[in-house]
C-alpha cells in the first residue's frame, strides 16, 4: 500500500475535517489538482515550499484509495509527483502528524520518514 504525503497548515486541515473532505490549499485550487509528494520527495517539498513555516501537519494518504483521480506527473526536475484531480476523501488518510521546526530551522518528520524505527 503506497503512502503519499500532503503538507498542510493545521488550520486548513481543521477546515477539511469539519467539511469531511480536503478540497485543497490555495496553490492546489489555482493549479486544478491537489499536490502530494512521495516519501523520497516530501522533505525537499517542505524545504522549498514551506521553509520556516510553523503549525503544519503532515497528512499520510493511501494512494491506492484515490483511484484514477490520482496521477503521477512530471514536475520538479522531471520527477513524477502524485497529483489528485478531485477532493481528498478523509477515509483515505492513514495518519496525521505534526510537522514542527527543529532547532536547525528544518521540519522534523516522523521517524518512519527519517529511516528510523518507530517507537
Amino acid at each position: 500500500m503506497p503512502i503519499i504525503y500532503k503538507i498542510c497548515p493545521r488550520d486548513l486541515w481543521r477546515e477539511a475535517e469539519a467539511l469531511g473532505r480536503f478540497t485543497g490549499a490555495p496553490v492546489d485550487l489555482a493549479d486544478g489538482y491537489i499536490h502530494f509528494s512521495t516519501a523520497s520527495q516530501v522533505a525537499e517539498t517542505a524545504s522549498r515550499h514551506f521553509a520556516g513555516a510553523t503549525d503544519l501537519v503532515l497528512v499520510s494518504v493511501e494512494a491506492d484509495a484515490l483511484g484514477p483521480a490520482l496521477r503521477y506527473e512530471p514536475s520538479r526536475g522531471g520527477d513524477l509527483f502524485p497529483h489528485l484531480y478531485g477532493d481528498l476523501p478523509l477515509d483515505a488518510v492513514r495518519a496525521l502528524d505534526a510537522l514542527p521546526l527543529g532547532s536547525d530551522g528544518r521540519h522534523v518528520f516522523p521517524a518512519a520518514l527519517r529511516g528510523e524505527p518507530s517507537a
